[in-house]
């Protein structure tokens, strides 16, 4: 074999892994943006439902662990905070990453102004 032979492929040795370690990186913050689509999804689901009234929370907190799940989320906590006149909502979760360095934790959150309803 000759020197060239050896130079190309010692180039093609280091290009490969690091092209495969970008493409990878890029599919990675793909899924965990659309993780965190999903969780704002989740939030504004509940909060749609919810703002009606207290009477709809237990089906609005299922319907919204429900879209999260639909979406891949795992180990979804949703929960409903109202006070001084909105309605906060926050959707936590995990992202299903393939190398979780510390950013596969989700949680996202939508305010409404709490409805009141009057005779």
């Amino acid at each position: 074999m000759n020197q060239r032979g050896v130079a190309e492929s010692t180039q093609w040795a280091i290009l490969m892994p690091t092209l495969l370690l970008l493409v990878l990186g890029l599919v990675q913050v793909g899924v965990w943006l659309y993780s965190r689509t999903v969780a704002a999804q989740a939030a504004a689901t509940v909060a749609d439902l919810r703002a009606t009234g207290p009477a709809a929370d237990d089906a609005a907190r299922e319907a919204g662990r429900r879209v999260a799940l639909a979406g891949g989320l795992q180990q979804v906590q949703v929960s409903v905070d109202a006070e001084g006149g909105h309605l906060v909502v926050t959707v936590s979760g995990r992202a299903p990453l393939f190398l979780d360095v510390g950013q596969g934790a989700i949680s996202e959150r939508a305010v409404l102004p709490l409805e009141e309803v009057t005779r």
